[in-house]
């Protein structure tokens, strides 16, 4: 892929073919090789391809985010979450990708009531179904965050669901384990 590169960039600024014919531009007395002339519009379409496919494939990756998390039961209710709508497809976004190809997630999800006290269980349980599922495959930095105005103690749940070791010590305690468990448990 770096030696494609290489090539297109030598190519693009004429390096090794230098020659230019009656039918290249001239500005100012310097030549424009007809390879950039007629590569700068397919350099334009390749980068719309690129950005689309981008596109494509984050859509792609949000849909299969909201399907794990959708079917995440409820702490207290005998329902999921997307029946509560407490998780919907808009709340999934992917951000960005990083240098390395790791994917940049955001979730929003909106507690049932202003005070729900289980709303930091829900965002750990969000966090650990898609720890074990999605990212054993797919490499991506998530950030879990209660819709703006939707809780009474919004910040500090937020600080707490993205905080790893707040998240490792609430999944060593064996009592909220279970619970967790209990929620992130696939129907048969």
């Amino acid at each position: 892929m770096l030696l494609s590169f290489l090539q297109k960039s030598k190519s693009l600024i004429g390096i090794g073919e230098q020659q230019t014919s009656p039918l290249s531009s001239s500005v100012s007395g310097l030549s424009v090789p007809n390879d950039l002339q007629s590569n700068s519009s397919n350099m334009s379409s390749s980068s719309m391809d690129r950005q689309s496919t981008d596109q494509s494939d984050h859509k792609q990756f949000q849909e299969l985010i909201y399907d794990y998390i959708r079917s995440i039961k409820d702490p207290e209710k005998p329902a999921t979450l997307e029946d509560l709508h407490v998780v919907y497809e808009e709340g999934v976004k992917v951000k960005g990708v990083t240098p390395g190809n790791v994917k940049m997630v955001e979730i929003e999800f909106n507690p049932t009531v202003p005070h729900c006290s289980l709303a930091t269980l829900i965002g750990l349980c969000i966090r650990v179904q898609l720890e074990r599922t999605v990212a054993l495959s797919n490499p991506f930095k998530l950030d879990i965050y209660i819709k703006k105005g939707a809780h009474n103690t919004e910040d500090e749940i937020n600080k707490q669901i993205n905080d790893k070791e707040r998240i490792a010590a609430a999944m060593e305690n064996p009592n909220l384990r279970k619970i967790v468990e209990e929620c992130i448990q696939e129907e048969d």
